[in-house]
């Protein structure tokens, strides 16, 4: 078997990456119209783990962990190592661990106004999920000020900014429902997954188009 060169698996684990987006994003969409049909607005992503097609959600969890890995994997084959990309890299490896873990430990549905648990395994869902975002959000904060030392990313990063600044916003906006009434938890919720999803479709997809002549040296090392 001839090897696999460090440019084509960086294509590959972009172009995997960004499917995953996609399917995540699909497999959402589609749960919403299915019963118990959550709300958009007020429910948590996570209730949809919850009810005879709660296993879809499940896996879905699994799929984003897998598509934060081909990510990171990807990103790893760009320019030389660096502290920046490192620790970047590593927060946006804890998220992605943290929602492989809320498949196996289900929200609470129903209890309080979202934010709730009852149990055991309701506790550690929040935890969890609360440490899942933050640590994304603070992954991808760091590999945006990365990029922006790279030629390759000019192009795509004002929106890569800006879904940064959305994942931003969304996540500010879940701590604002944490000490409100919380009846805009679920739009948050998605304000900020959009921005993390978003984020990791446009820089892989960046990622995926750079040209071998500059990929070795696309990034100086900070």
């Amino acid at each position: 078997m001839i090897p696999q060169s460090p440019d084509t698996a960086r294509r590959r684990f972009a172009a995997a990456a960004m499917v995953g987006v996609a399917v995540y994003v699909l497999v959402d969409v589609v749960l919403q119209f299915l019963p118990p049909h959550y709300s958009v607005v007020s429910d948590a992503e996570s209730n949809l783990a919850v009810g005879p097609f709660g296993w879809i959600m499940n896996l879905n969890f699994l799929g984003r962990a897998v598509t934060t890995m081909c990510a990171i994997a990807a990103m790893n084959r760009v320019g030389r190592v660096s502290g920046l990309r490192r620790t970047g890299t590593l927060f946006l490896g804890i998220g992605g661990l943290c929602s492989a873990v809320l498949a196996f430990f289900p929200t609470d549905v129903g209890h309080g106004s979202g934010l709730g648990a009852a149990t055991i395994t309701g506790t550690v869902h929040l935890y969890v999920a609360g440490t899942g975002f933050l640590a994304a959000l603070v992954g991808i904060l760091v590999l945006t000020r990365w990029m922006r030392s790279g030629p390759g990313f000019k192009g795509a990063y004002p929106t890569i900014v800006f879904f940064a600044a959305l994942a931003t916003a969304g996540f500010a906006s879940l701590g604002l429902m944490a000490v409100s009434g919380q009846n805009l938890l679920g739009l948050a919720e998605r304000v900020c997954l959009a921005g993390v999803l978003g984020w990791v479709l446009v820089a892989c997809r960046a990622i995926g188009r750079l040209p071998r002549r500059i990929c070795p040296e696309v990034l100086v090392q900070r």
